[in-house]
């Protein structure tokens, strides 16, 4: 929002959320959820949505007491010592092994983001023995919550499926926009100017992991707030998901 040359931006956090199990109506929750604390969606709001609970939803719960690990998985798991059953189901979420050190299990998954462990994580999973997979499609599941929303309270909303992820060559981690509907993630200003009027050639900004990480902010990783709404971000509306924020191989200078 541009208000006397001033641009104000909301991260409006939900707190209150309730904890999320398989088939439950996410939509639902999330109006219910910002109704309680007083915040109603409003058309041009942008939900962002921890994966975890996206996760939960759609019944991507694995139990460990379950799988039976590969001979692979267990060699592996040895070297780390870790428990065989997690790193077999790692191995069947990712599509290949980018780097397998004393440290680090690096894969790309099947939707094809490059992240630790193919996104299978034991945090925030009530009951002992269970880890939550990444959503199949991330992206409709950000378009289904959204048309969710938008038959609720009839109004027209933007929504961000997030996760946390580490980046080469920079420490910490971040939150990362793996689904998304309603908006552009990647604004191409290539072929614009500047202020000084010199032609942008490069300029490509990752707007939706830009928005990913200032819910970030509100989230947290253990204050049970895994929704928040964006007001008066400016987006441009539009359907492209997540997947574009991927770099194509043959663009990619380190595969």
């Amino acid at each position: 929002m541009r208000k006397g040359g001033v641009v104000r931006l909301e991260i409006l956090g939900l707190s209150g959320f309730p904890e999320v199990r398989p088939k439950d109506d996410l939509a639902r929750l999330v109006a219910e959820t910002g109704e309680k604390n007083g915040i109603g969606l409003k058309s041009g709001d942008i939900v962002v949505v921890a994966q975890k609970v996206v996760s939960k939803a759609e019944g991507r719960l694995v139990r460990l007491r379950d799988v039976k690990p590969s001979a692979l998985a267990r060699v592996w798991a040895r070297r780390k010592g870790t428990d065989p059953r997690l790193v077999e189901v790692v191995f069947r979420e990712s599509k290949r092994i980018v780097r397998m050190s004393q440290h680090v299990l690096l894969t790309e998954t099947q939707h094809g983001f490059v992240c630790a462990n193919a996104g299978v994580d034991r945090s925030n999973v009530s009951g002992r023995g269970c880890v939550t997979c990444l959503p199949e499609n991330p992206d409709r599941s950000a378009r289904r919550l959204a048309s969710g929303l938008r038959g609720l309270l009839n109004a027209s909303v933007a929504v961000i499926i997030t996760d946390s992820f580490g980046r080469p060559w920079r420490l910490g981690q971040t939150n990362v926009a793996i689904g998304v509907a309603g908006l552009q993630p990647l604004l191409d200003l290539r072929g614009t100017r500047d202020t000084f009027c010199h032609t942008l050639h490069a300029t490509m900004l990752a707007v939706g992991d830009e928005l990913a990480a200032a819910a970030g902010l509100a989230m947290g990783k253990c204050g049970g707030m895994p929704v928040v709404i964006i007001r008066g971000y400016r987006y441009r509306a539009g359907n492209g998901g997540a997947r574009t924020l991927i770099r194509l191989a043959e663009e990619d200078l380190f595969r």
